[in-house]
Order: structure tokens, then C-alpha cells, then sequence
């Protein structure tokens, strides 16, 4: 169906396919609203995407490229008596700056020998599955030629001569990448996990543990034991201080008298008092609560319970990770929004909301083609409207992001097991920010055989280059780095600052009474920001409905009259054409 076929009458419309606006849009299909859900963009996911090598290399592109202002349409002709038209953007440009990107390796392929041993080595490799609602301008890119990509900024030649691995090699294989614009983890027992078990959208995604928990400490890597098994097989603990742990971890549990006698220190503080040792303070300090020096006690130890909490449902720390990236969540929720009737339109801008000035809601939109599309509720990505209508931090907070290409891992294992490892970076200097990394492997499918991917957040100080290059320098082997010791090679870069979504108020400021705001992700390590978000939009728009009830299994559905199907397509019936892409 073109998109000039559209329903013109929706219950609920929603512009953007973040992680809350897809949320959303599948509580709301699945409680039997009628949703359309529609994108500027060419992908799902918006600011949550993930993507292939050459996909993020035309994104790169697009980014570094001047913006232009949106061109500005006289639907003056559709408005009714009363009405005016909120005008949105369609460009989310301005949520992300700063953008850098540096390759450490030869552009050029190698000799024939090399390149033949290397295509050996990535077979053994199966091929990754197909990524579920593979936009077309995806495929495009992926048949591109290797003259048409950008290329990155070549700071410095690499001091290394035989680089296995080169620029050519990574666009070659560059499908094997799914590269996240957002690093998180989700917490075994977090808000995001239980929705995806609660509304079965857990059965369109796979997920893997994340296997050790690692800190840098003394210019060191250090895997920190979090669980009782790890505590007591660690050999960087003495038998007292394994003792200490694993008591001061029970006593955390429950929330004592002593606990509160110390809501005045600040948890650091209340460590020391516990006369725990310095390794002992460092691993619960910045590895188990994850949190700084100066966070308060409170804070600290219900960010331990969190942690202690999640510890053993899936596995040996509290996270898990989505094979094929982060990206994927989003497009679950899409598509259980489609099985129950939610339409989709990808590339598909709208030009402005219709507003009602004496009421002050919001009674439809009008679509870059000039089609009236009317609505009861209207939920955006906090892109979409002008900062006059929103509420921002002052001064508006950012998230520095640092995504790494790597030849091997931060801390090679001993066992054959590929590791997932999330590694805790204190503040290098004084005045430098906490850095959270992770690091994938090629088994999470984000990945090329023979290389890592590396994710480092923390909160913006400067730019994302002036904050994470000094982590990058220290722990990775770079041009710049002041030393060659062992440790693994960056092959590829890339710096870029985001808008931290906690600091948008999603309520607005002159926003009309039924338009909802969906700020976007925000820099902790997991999704709870966003989810209560979601939870919150969903009851001022359905109030009496559960969020998210469970789907039903394929298998108990009945369908009637020409509908009957006993295929295992019929899961949704014919939710594949619901999702149309102009």
C-alpha cells in the first residue's frame, strides 16, 4: 500500500520509532487502539538504532554534512475554523555534534595471501541472520562501492606495518557490524526485562549474558568478583578480605539502622567506616554501585541492592545484552505493535500538527504530501518540536560517546569462550568524568570475526574527543598512545556528543493537552528513564488499561472467516502489510 492509501482516522499517532515512542505504540495497539506510527527516518529505532559498518559511515556522512532548515508548506487550505498549525522538524541534526572519526589501519588491501587467509578465517563464521525490517536504503548501501563511502580522517599512520585487518576489509565484511548510537546494558531484574517477559516481545529477540565484570585500576585491567562464586575463586583478594565482601554484601540487603544513622556520608565515607579495604571500596564503589565518590549513602547502597538483586537469574553478573545490538528492542515493540493492527510508514515526514486554540489539543496532522491525518492522542520524539516547547536542563546536558573497532580484547581470557565484558573506568584526572565501557564480541553478532567492539559513555565535560581520548590513549594502543605495550590496536574511531534525554521534562512547556513528549536516551547504564516514560504516556492516554498485558502465543489464537490460518505466519494474521515503506 502507497502511502497517498493511508487511514486518515487514528486513535493514537506517534512520530518517531525510539525506544518510548515503540513502547508505547505497542501498549497501545495491543489494548486495541488504533496506532500509525510513523518516521522521517529511513530506519527504526531513531536515536536507539543500530547499525551495519557502511550503514554508520552514510550516517556519519549525512551528519557532517550542513543541515538545511526544513522548507516550510501552506497547508492553510486544509485548516479548519479555529485551527493553527504547530510546525515540526524533520531532522534531528541537532542532537548530535561534534562527530570525529580516525582510522588506525591501512585503507588499502593487502596482498592476495592476506586478504585469502583472511576471508578463510571469517567463514568459519556462519553468516549472521537477515536484521528483521531491513529498510531498502540499507541494501543500497551495502551494494555501494568502496570509492563511494566516506573515508575517515587519517591522523597518523599506524606504527605497525602488517595491520591485518584494513579500512577495505571492514567495509567488505561491514554487514557482520551492527554499531549502537546508545551503549546500555539491561539489568537482569530491570524495568525493561520484565516488560519484555510480561508482554512476550521477548520472543522476537535472542540475548546474551554479559560474562565479567572488569574495572582499570593502577593501569591495570582487573575482573572484579561480584558473585559469591567469583569472590571466592578471585586471587586478587586475601581470604579476610574475601570474608569482609561477602559479609558487608549480606548486611547491604537489608536496609538497617546503621544504614540510615549514615544517610549524612556520602558513600565512600560510610565504606571507609565499614573498614573495608581500598581494593574493596574501589569494586563496590565503582563496579557494583556504580557510582562516585561523592554520591550519597543512600544512593549508593539501593544502587548495590539493584545490583545484587539481578545477580544470578541469567548468569554470573546482573546484564544482559541483545544479540545484533540495542537496536533490535525497538523493532520488537514495532512489531507487536503490527501484529495487533499498528500501521507503519518509514520515511514519511510530516509537516505540522493541527491545533484547536480553543480547546488547546491537538486534532490531527498534516503529512508532507498534504494528507490530513486526524488523531485523539499524538505522541513525538522531543526532536520533532522547536525547543520552544519543551522544557531543557539548563545548560542542556549531553552524553559523550566514543565507538571503538578493535583487533582483540581488553582482557584476553584464557578459556575459548568469547567474553562480554563491562569495564568501569574511574575518573582519570581530576576533573575528568567516570567512563563506562563495553565490549562486544563477535559471538553478539555486532561484530566482524577477529575484531571487538568497543562502547565508551560517560557525561559530557567538553567535547566527546576531549573527554574519552585520554581513556582511549591509556588503555588502547593508538598512534598518539605514549607507549606500545601489549595491549589491543583501535583499527577504526568514532567521537560524537548526544543529547542526554533526562534532562528534556517530557510534559512540556506550551505543549497541547493530549501531544506527549518522548525525550530521548539518557547516559545511565540501563532503560529505566525510558520505560517509565513509556508506562506514564501510555495511562494519561488509556488510564484504565493494564500497560503491555501478554501477547497471546501463536497457537491459542482463533482466527475466523477468511482470516483462518493455521500457519505460523498467522502470529500477527497479515501485520506484514501494515508496515508500509513510502
Amino acid at each position: 500500500m502507497a502511502a497517498e492509501d493511508l487511514p486518515s482516522e487514528f486513535d493514537v499517532v506517534i512520530l518517531g520509532t525510539g525506544l518510548t515512542e515503540s513502547v508505547v505504540a505497542a501498549a497501545c495497539s495491543r489494548v486495541g487502539q488504533r496506532v500509525l506510527h510513523l518516521d522521517t527516518r529511513s530506519y527504526y529505532a531513531a536515536k536507539w538504532a543500530s547499525f551495519t559498518f557502511n550503514t554508520l559511515l552514510t550516517w556519519i556522512k549525512q551528519h557532517q554534512e550542513q543541515s538545511q532548515g526544513d522548507e516550510v508548506q501552506d497547508w492553510s487550505g486544509l485548516l479548519a475554523e479555529g485551527e493553527e498549525p504547530i510546525y515540526v522538524s524533520n531532522t534531528d541534526s541537532a542532537s548530535v555534534s561534534n562527530l570525529q572519526v580516525f582510522c588506525f589501519t591501512s585503507e588499502d588491501q593487502e596482498d592476495d595471501d592476506e586478504e585469502k587467509s583472511i576471508e578463510e578465517e571469517s567463514c568459519v563464521e556462519s553468516e549472521p541472520k537477515e536484521k528483521q525490517q531491513q529498510t531498502e536504503e540499507e541494501e543500497a548501501v551495502h551494494t555501494e562501492k568502496e570509492s563511494d563511502l566516506p573515508r575517515p580522517q587519517d591522523v597518523a599512520s599506524q606504527s605497525e606495518p602488517n595491520r591485518k585487518i584494513t579500512f577495505a576489509q571492514l567495509v567488505k565484511e561491514g554487514r557482520r557490524f551492527n554499531i549502537d548510537l546508545v551503549s546500555k546494558l539491561m539489568y537482569a531484574r530491570g524495568s525493561l526485562v520484565d516488560l519484555l517477559i510480561k508482554s512476550n516481545v521477548s520472543r522476537y529477540a535472542e540475548f546474551k549474558n554479559i560474562t565479567r565484570i572488569l574495572t582499570y585500576r593502577h593501569g591495570n585491567v582487573e575482573q572484579v568478583p561480584c558473585s559469591r562464586a567469583d569472590v571466592f575463586a578471585s586471587r586478587q583478594l586475601s581470604v579476610v578480605e574475601k570474608r569482609k565482601l561477602m559479609r558487608f554484601l549480606t548486611s547491604c540487603m537489608e536496609e538497617t539502622e546503621e544504614h540510615k544513622a549514615s544517610s549524612a556520608q556520602t558513600y565512600l565515607e560510610f565504606l571507609r567506616d565499614q573498614q573495608l579495604s581500598d581494593n574493596l571500596q574501589h569494586f563496590l564503589l565503582h563496579s557494583i554501585a556504580m557510582v562516585t565518590e561523592d554520591t550519597p549513602t543512600e544512593v549508593g547502597l539501593t544502587s548495590t541492592r539493584h545490583f545484587l538483586r539481578c545477580l544470578g537469574r541469567y548468569g554470573n553478573t546482573p546484564f544482559l545484552f541483545p544479540v545484533y545490538g540495542l537496536g533490535e528492542i525497538p523493532q520488537c515493540f514495532c512489531r507487536m505493535c503490527a501484529v495487533f493492527g499498528g500501521v507503519y510508514c518509514l520515511r514519511h515526514p510530516v509537516s505540522c500538527l493541527l491545533l484547536d486554540k480553543t480547546t488547546n489539543r491537538c486534532k490531527a496532522v498534516i503529512d508532507s504530501r498534504g494528507q490530513r491525518i486526524t488523531g485523539s492522542h499524538f505522541v513525538l520524539e522531543d526532536s520533532y518540536l522547536s525547543p520552544d516547547f519543551k522544557m531543557m536542563a539548563t545548560p542542556t546536558r549531553c552524553i559523550s560517546r566514543a565507538v571503538l573497532i578493535t583487533d582483540c580484547s581488553i582482557l584476553p581470557s584464557d578459556s575459548e569462550q568469547q567474553q562480554v565484558s563491562v569495564v568501569t573506568v574511574p575518573p582519570m584526572e581530576v576533573g575528568y568524568p567516570a567512563v563506562r565501557m563495553v565490549e562486544l564480541c563477535p559471538s553478539t553478532m555486532t561484530c566482524m570475526p577477529g575484531t571487538y567492539l568497543v562502547h565508551l559513555t560517560c557525561q559530557s565535560l567538553g567535547s566527546a574527543y576531549e573527554d574519552l581520548s585520554p581513556v582511549v590513549k591509556r588503555m588502547f594502543r593508538t598512534p598518539e598512545s605514549h607507549d606500545q605495550a601489549e595491549r589491543p590496536s583501535v583499527l577504526w574511531c568514532l567521537y560524537f556528543n548526544m543529547e542526554d534525554g533526562s534532562g528534556v521534562e517530557v510534559q512540556g512547556q506550551h505543549v497541547p493537552s493530549n501531544v506527549y513528549l518522548c525525550s530521548g536516551p539518557d547516559g545511565a547504564l540501563g532503560h529505566e528513564h525510558a520505560i517509565r516514560q513509556a508506562e506514564s504516556i501510555f495511562h494519561k492516554i488509556v488510564p484504565e488499561e493494564d500497560f503491555c498485558p501478554p501477547a497471546p502465543n501463536p497457537e491459542d489464537i482463533i482466527y475466523d472467516g477468511d482470516n483462518a490460518t493455521t500457519d505460523q505466519e498467522g502470529e500477527g494474521g497479515d501485520e506484514e502489510q501494515k508496515i508500509h515503506e513510502e
